[in-house]
């Protein structure tokens, strides 16, 4: 649907609302000729105004928002702009291509000579599989991998580039294409170079030019275009890149009309992929087994320069990899992707980039260049332009590290579609990595647009396969669906309205929302058809060994899960149909979600309110979604599973992205710390000690001794169980994004300290503005707590461990409003400095009990070895009560030492 949607924000104003705003809209920078005046409205949204107002194709707009404030303040933005694409407009230019059976890569050309001085210049262009723009040998633009990856059987993007400065001088326009996701292998069937979507190279181009008397003309592509073969002879994302400048000059080809794709010729909705980071390597590295490789200090995913100035003749051999085995170069875990690029030199000297593919790495092997200094090479990261809104740190240094690594670990998988990993034979959009991580990634980062396209492109393969959600979007050929992975349709643009107060999101994939839930009902039948076909359930979790190091499926029921999710997505509908205002449509999916909800209830649980599937992930989903009328109980088994496991998780792709956060909403924040802070397997903090600088697809990617555990399904950058930060950001930083207030206009403020943590500082710039909660720990008994609520905006914030009396103090603005034991903040940045009612930090003599002792796993480890096995299994009593009872095991000399021991931990 198209709409024009205006947001604003608004900082360092003296008022703490707006009262009200309009927006002027013109046709020139110094908004002399306007087009749209709305005048002031107080009703006007800063989360979102939609102002009608006529689009002509090919234009570029200007607009201000002026605002006015509580303060009597009259505010004006600077003018900003946007342009129009083509939008109907048809097209000057058709789709050619050229000899498809010619390997090296074309160069498709044409003169361009304007005839007057330009004033304007625009290249609305889309070329398949993959396509780079050059104006006299200069680049065009700063995107990579254009057009980007989507259904090319339901739409096909076009995207457009400002060459006016380009156009002062005639020149050559040339466009180099390659083979991409549209023409080259890609998926699991994709053994052979050929691809699911089209075998042959085409372009469509219109160049677009305004010349200062008003004048113009439009030179599109047609068959006076002639077609150069580069030195590219092979290109696709899995194997990488051939490049060879030894090879002859071929005569010039005459470019040929063609079919257009069957994809309808769509305005981009993709955000540029660019280069970001560039990477000087940390060492050069001679390995045991003679290679010569560079260390980049950190994996990621993108492409690398190189300089060449070797004989004529000579092959350069470039293949990359994410870790080292026995200090030598590896990348068996790539299974078939090559990951390489290979250089035959003409003997000049080059820099060389590869064009159209991209690798995972953190590590390059390079053969062919006898004294490879560590200067010749730089890394280049490349990801999507998704704006930094969130920061985190904290006092502890692994902790640091980690929340480093998810960064990492979402831009690596941030190439236009959010991919599950970037480096081995798959780098596809699996929608259930894209749910659980969805959250986190809106916390670090601007998502609206880049989960926005995501999300159109699932919805247009849903149109084909009657609802059905593919396990990965695009699906190139990808068949099958899952629960939790196919209910990102309803998840991700619910969580995408909670965060941004957009209802146009809900609008925008309503149909799709809806058509994932009546695809369920339709397979499950009035038989739980749905239960029995094939879901990824519990995935990669650890409480199923039977399978050994590389186990994937989990052992909480399947169906549970399937059936569980199925209540939630119709839940989900329901509610967007509230806020979408269709009554009936409500009514509708909330009986259902409320009938799916009372079928797990009757066949999982107990009359007792126990549940019958005793694992963490089942007890998590059933407090998530309050499955049992005793949740006592389920705590009281969930604790128990923890303790019987010493105090660490299991959980795969369902239980650990909900786990802390379910952990800390029912009361047991110090479990989902103690499994934060788990530096053992398995655990986050884990990797980082093996030197992890993203974050791993298993838990055991690696082994204790740096082996890799198997190398059938691994990857050492997936982002998936990086959504702990979510916990982070929502309860130890305490920055709650509240359903009865979406967009953020209301936040709930809760932190949770943790001493073994000192410290959070976390930052969210929101749609309504930037958030900031900061607490510090001086000592295990008070506080320095920093909160900052932003103009327009209002928190409810509940502070930790706080007396009552710290609420009557009249002299902090803090406490100026207060209700049920929250201060209620408008705008502004408040401090307070408190002494706890709690010690946070764990005393232990031989009166506590022994569980207590041994959730501290230092402390354990020497414990375990001081007292005797059997006495273990007692952890409700403490050492003296053990003492009294065992004499002779536990002699009074013993005790005193047992007594030093844990005197050391105090």
């Amino acid at each position: 649907m198209e709409r024009t949607v205006f947001s604003w924000k608004v900082t360092g104003s003296d008022g703490k609302k707006q009262t009200a705003a309009s927006i002027q809209i013109a046709a020139d920078a110094n908004m002399k000729n306007l087009l749209a005046d709305t005048g002031f409205q107080s009703e006007a949204d800063s989360l979102g105004w939609q102002i009608d107002i006529p689009l002509s194709p090919c234009t570029r707009y200007f607009w201000q928002v002026t605002i006015r404030t509580d303060a009597a303040e009259e505010i004006c933005s600077d003018a900003a702009w946007f342009e129009t694409a083509k939008m109907q407009a048809p097209w000057t230019g058709k789709w050619i291509t050229c000899n498809n059976q010619e390997k090296r890569h074309p160069f498709f050309e044409k003169k361009i000579n304007p005839s007057r001085p330009v004033r304007q210049a625009r290249l609305y262009i889309c070329g398949l599989g993959l396509y780079e723009a050059f104006y006299n040998n200069e680049r065009i633009g700063t995107e990579y991998l254009t057009p980007y990856s989507n259904d090319y059987n339901e739409w096909v993007q076009y995207q457009t580039f400002d060459v006016t400065q380009e156009l002062q001088q005639k020149g050559m326009l040339s466009v180099l294409l390659g083979n991409g996701w549209y023409k080259a292998r890609f998926g699991f069937d994709a053994h052979k170079d050929t691809g699911f979507y089209g075998k042959e190279w085409k372009l469509i181009a219109d160049l677009q030019i305004t010349y200062t008397d008003g004048t113009s003309e439009t030179i599109g592509t047609d068959e006076s275009w002639c077609v150069r073969r580069s030195n590219i002879t092979f290109s696709n994302l899995y194997d990488g890149e051939k490049r060879d400048d030894t090879l002859p000059k071929l005569p010039s080809e005459t470019a040929a009309s063609c079919a257009a794709p069957k994809g309808t010729l769509t305005a981009r909705m993709s955000l540029p992929v660019t280069i970001h980071e560039i990477f000087e390597p940390a060492a050069v590295i001679h390995t045991p087994a003679g290679e010569t490789v560079l260390d980049m200090g950190q994996e990621f995913a993108g492409l690398f320069t190189l300089t060449v100035h070797e004989k004529a003749g000579t092959q350069i051999h470039i293949q990359t990899g994410e870790i080292l085995q026995n200090g030598n170069f590896y990348n068996k875990n790539l299974r078939s992707a090559k990951s390489e690029y290979l250089y035959i030199s003409d003997g000049t000297r080059q820099n060389i980039t590869p064009h159209f593919t991209y690798y995972g790495y953190r590590y390059i092997k390079i053969d062919g260049i006898p004294d490879l200094q560590k200067d010749a090479c730089k890394g280049l990261a490349l990801y999507s332009n998704v704006q930094q809104t969130g920061e985190l740190s904290t006092g502890h240094a692994l902790v640091n590290r980690f929340i480093r690594n998810v960064r990492w670990g979402l831009k690596s998988n941030f190439i236009d579609v959010p991919t599950d990993c970037p480096q081995r034979d798959e780098r596809m959009g699996w929608t259930g990595d894209a749910q659980v991580f969805s959250p986190t990634a809106t916390y670090l980062t601007d998502t609206w647009s880049f989960y926005a396209k995501y999300l159109y492109d699932m919805a247009q393969e849903q149109k084909a396969l009657d609802g059905m959600v593919p396990h990965v979007i695009p699906s190139s050929g990808v068949k099958g669906c899952s629960s939790v992975w196919g209910d990102a349709a309803c998840i991700i643009p619910w969580n995408l309205y909670l965060f941004y107060g957009d209802p146009h999101i809900l609008a925008d994939q309503f149909e799709s929302m809806r058509g994932w839930v009546d695809y369920i009902c339709k397979v499950d039948g009035t038989d739980h058809g749905w239960r029995r076909t094939f879901h990824f359930g519990d995935w990669l979790a650890l409480d199923k060994p039977a399978g050994g190091a590389e186990q994937v499926l989990g052992a909480t029921d399947e169906e549970f899960i399937a059936n569980l999710y199925y209540a939630a997505s119709a839940g989900i509908v329901a509610k967007a149909a509230a806020v979408l205002g269709d009554t009936a449509m409500q009514k509708e999916y909330d009986t259902l979600s409320r009938e799916q909800f009372d079928l797990v209830k009757k066949e999982y649980y107990s009359a007792t309110g126990r549940c019958c599937i005793k694992t963490q992930t089942a007890l998590i989903l059933t407090l998530k979604y309050h499955l049992s009328d005793n949740e006592a109980l389920v705590k009281a088994q969930l604790t128990k599973l923890f303790d019987d496991n010493n105090g660490k998780l299991q959980t795969g792709f369902v239980g650990t992205p909900l786990l802390c956060s379910v952990l800390s909403d029912h009361g047991l924040d110090e479990l989902a710390y103690r499994l934060l802070l788990n530096e053992e397997y398995p655990g986050w903090l884990h990797e980082v000690k093996l030197g992890a600088t993203t974050v791993w697809e298993r838990w055991n990617s690696l082994l204790d001794n740096g082996k890799i555990s198997g190398i059938s399904m691994n990857s050492m950058n997936h982002y998936s169980y990086g959504s702990v930060l979510e916990w982070m950001f929502s309860h130890v930083a305490g920055l709650r994004v509240m359903e009865e207030a979406p967009g953020c206009r209301k936040m709930q403020i809760a932190p949770i300290p943790n001493w073994d943590l000192r410290s959070a500082d976390a930052s969210y710039d929101s749609p309504a503005g930037q958030y900031v909660s900061s607490w510090k720990l001086t000592d295990p008994e008070h506080l320095d707590y920093t909160v900052t609520v932003p103009f327009g905006c209002e928190a409810q914030l509940l502070l930790p461990y706080a007396p009552k009396e710290l609420y009557a103090d009249s002299e902090n603005p803090m406490f100026a409003e207060t209700e049920n034991g929250k201060c209620i903040l408008q705008p502004g940045t408040y401090h307070v400095s408190y002494a706890l009612t709690t010690c946070l930090k764990k005393h232990y003599d031989l009166e506590t009990p022994l569980q207590e002792l041994l959730k501290n796993r230092k402390l354990a480890d020497g414990l375990k070895k001081m007292l005797p096995g059997e006495l273990l299994y007692q952890p409700e009593r403490s050492i003296c009560e053990l003492a009294a009872k065992n004499r002779k095991k536990i002699s009074a000399a013993k005790l005193k030492k047992l007594d030093s021991y844990l005197q050391k931990f105090n």
